[in-house]
């Protein structure tokens, strides 16, 4: 008979139990500890804020801690983990996701745009025409939403194609 503190093929033990949630709140732990270090390098100037460009991080990073001390003294039951290629998909949207984010610069909003939602597009349904078509779309409107209606100084095209 199984019970929660043996291990078996359903249950790993008690130690191994619930462990993607406390996994999850070391890792925001450090991320939050590292973000409150980076905003104690931060210069401020005299006539600042008093909730300015250091307190607020500290306030972030405090809360962030608070919130993954949660996740690991009240974790959740183990969700199943997705397959390998899902996992592969997944990281696949990652890399396109950073490479959005390095030629943002150089080549402005609406091509890396075009690029990265046609091939996110591409892995939803792999149909190529129609995964074309929703990432230029796609880029066109975000373009103009961000451009007109949010006010947002956003490039078209960036210095490498307009010189």
């Amino acid at each position: 008979m199984l019970t929660n503190d043996s291990p078996g093929p359903e249950r790993p033990g008690k130690f191994l139990a619930r462990r993607s949630d406390r996994i999850f709140g070391a890792i925001m732990i450090a991320i939050a500890l590292f973000y409150i270090w980076s905003a104690s390098q931060t210069q401020v100037s005299f006539l600042s804020d008093p909730v300015g460009s250091k307190t607020f991080p500290y306030i972030v990073g405090a809360v962030s801690i608070l919130c993954a001390l949660i996740f690991i003294l009240r974790p959740d039951p183990d969700p199943p983990w997705p397959r390998l290629a899902t996992s592969a998909k997944i990281a696949f949207a990652v890399v396109v996701l950073i490479g959005f984010a390095v030629s943002l610069e150089p080549l402005g909003f609406i091509i890396p745009a075009a690029v990265a939602s046609s091939l996110i597009s591409y892995q939803i349904s792999p149909k190529p025409f129609n995964a074309m078509a929703a990432g230029v779309g796609l880029s066109v409107v975000l373009f103009a939403i961000f451009r007109y209606a949010l006010g947002l100084g956003l490039a078209p095209f960036g210095r490498a194609l307009v010189g």
